[in-house]
């Protein structure tokens, strides 16, 4: 009902019927018509009836309501139906502004942030002096794991680590088992990568959460680094990767070091591994 009263018959294409329209918003039974379902369908619809609801109807109720993304989701939790996949909202596109100062402020320690493909969106510097990520690689964090050779030289953990990225990667591909850009990507890898390849061929699973690294870096040595994905609500395409200092070798001493003035004169990126 709510919902129905923010739309007004004219932003409906609807006649406003003047003085005879006793409350602001759609009638019940103009929102029927323009949902194409019947006035005492929908009337049970919004007393919260036992009645059959098909996803397809929902959609066309949220459409003629203007619901939201959110809206639309919370519509089908309340018809008893799985939610469909989250879709970011226009409004939201301008949050990754605020996005950059998050991984920012995270300084000095690696931060990044990638779409659902594991596209690289952004980085802040300590993620390009100590994880190597720059401009010239490929920019697919999945393909970059396993052929940017400065990553792989200088991260130890690499091969406990590969098993879990590619896991985590099947979990995402998993979400959206038709998406052609999760194909083209695992196509790609598996052109680049026998490992990769043999990895993919487990059909190992795993959600995405913490990963554990340890990097040698080359000018301040081994750095241990827990990595966190984090996601958005109102950016479901959006991952951020947040990675914290462990206590082992003092490394987030390190880490503030080579964000320092002294540090970044000596740690330019790339160093050869």
């Amino acid at each position: 009902m709510s919902r129905r009263a923010r739309i007004s018959p004219a932003d409906a294409g609807l006649p406003d019927g003047g003085a005879r329209r006793r409350t602001p918003g759609l009638r019940r039974e103009e929102v029927a018509v323009l949902a194409g379902v019947g006035v005492s369908w929908y009337q049970w619809l919004e007393q919260g009836r036992d009645i059959t609801v098909s996803p397809q109807v929902l959609d066309s109720v949220a459409r003629v309501l203007r619901l939201s993304s959110a809206e639309r989701r919370h519509l089908y939790v309340l018809a008893g139906l799985n939610p469909p996949a989250p879709e970011v909202d226009r409004d939201a596109l301008k949050m990754c502004e605020g996005l950059r100062r998050l991984i920012d402020t995270w300084m000095p320690y690696p931060a990044h942030i990638m779409d659902v493909y594991w596209n690289t969106v952004m980085y802040n510097d300590a993620a390009a002096m100590v994880l190597g990520m720059r401009p010239e690689i490929v920019q697919n964090c999945l393909i970059a794991f396993f052929t940017d050779p400065i990553y792989r030289s200088q991260v130890l953990s690499w091969e406990q680590n590969a098993a879990q990225v590619v896991a985590q990667y099947r979990a995402a591909c998993s979400e959206r088992p038709d998406d052609e850009g999760f194909q083209s990507v695992v196509g790609q890898a598996r052109a680049e990568s026998a490992e990769f390849t043999e990895l993919w061929a487990r059909r190992d699973i795993e959600p995405g959460g913490q990963l554990r690294k340890a990097v040698e870096h080359p000018v301040v040595g081994t750095l241990y680094l827990e990595s966190t994905q984090l996601r958005v609500p109102a950016r479901p395409d959006l991952t951020i990767v947040l990675h914290s200092p462990l206590p082992e070798a003092d490394t987030a001493a390190r880490l503030e070091w080579l964000a320092s003035p002294e540090g970044r004169r000596g740690s330019m990126y790339p160093v050869a591994g």
